[in-house]
């Protein structure tokens, strides 16, 4: 049973690579173009600080050393994909994405290591860091429900790709079964959750890959509906924009952090 688990371990690591890489034509476009256009920068900093959270993860459960190497790697990712987007981001808005990056990849990573090393110790250490990253990583698996929308609102599947809705649904589904293999609920019911989202994505992709869209209404449909590949939404556009959604995601962390000493202490 060890070998077959630590198989699935290493598919996984497979599928997950797949997955972390799919934005790279994106980046080749944004090096080639020398901008970032109208590419949103939020999910590739909030998928840094997922795969830097469940690295950590990896660290202080062995059981889940395979998750954490694999998520090592796309942090090195993350970090490059980040730092590309910095570089060629207009100078209007080098200031605001440095802004979050600083808050989230250094400032929340940074307090959310120290905090769960010195308020909790052992197992309670682990499952301090297993609601955090199991929180942020269902947030990330749920990141292409708008498209899904879109879909279904075009009738055309032209902004939700076959291969990233099919890694998801791949790479979710062996992580959840790696999970329940090795007795770890907090790989195995968020990525579960992430197998159940890319299947539905695959049912919609299966009903209208052969519809005809009609011509788009404006009114109806707008550029912030359409995500191509992992993300394809307008730059943050306000500072208004940016303290909302850094403060969504911090209050969702402390909200996963209170549900998790809760849980402890029960």
């Amino acid at each position: 049973m060890e070998g077959f688990t630590f198989f699935i371990g290493i598919l996984g690591n497979v599928t997950s690579m797949l997955v972390f890489l799919a934005p790279i034509d994106t980046f080749k476009r944004i090096v080639k173009n020398k901008s970032t256009e109208e590419f949103d920068s939020l999910p590739y900093i909030c998928s840094l600080l997922s795969a830097s959270l469940w690295t950590y993860y990896g660290i202080v459960q062995p059981s889940a050393f395979l998750v954490g190497t694999i998520n090592a790697f796309g942090s090195i990712l993350g970090i490059v994909y980040v730092g590309l987007f910095l570089f060629y981001a207009p100078p209007s808005n080098k200031v605001k994405i440095a802004l979050i990056v600083g808050t989230l990849n250094v400032g929340f990573l940074v307090g959310a290591i120290l905090f769960t090393r010195l308020a909790f110790k052992g197992e309670a250490r682990v499952a301090s860091m297993g609601f955090l990253a199991a929180g942020f990583i269902i947030v990330t698996y749920a990141s292409p429900l708008s498209s899904m929308r879109t879909v279904v609102m075009t009738r055309s599947v032209e902004y939700m790709p076959f291969y990233l809705s099919f890694f998801i649904f791949l790479s979710g589904g062996v992580w959840a079964l790696y999970g329940w293999l090795i007795g770890d609920y907090f790989v195995s019911v968020p990525n579960g959750t992430g197998c159940i989202l890319g299947t539905a994505q695959l049912v919609l992709y299966g009903i209208y890959r052969d519809t005809k869209p009609p011509a788009r209404d404006s009114a109806c449909v707008s550029f912030y509906d359409l995500e191509e590949g992992w993300q394809r939404q307008p730059l943050l556009s306000s500072t208004h924009s940016l303290v909302s959604s850094t403060h969504s995601l911090v209050s969702s962390a402390h909200s996963l952090l209170a549900s998790g000493h809760s849980f402890l202490e029960s």
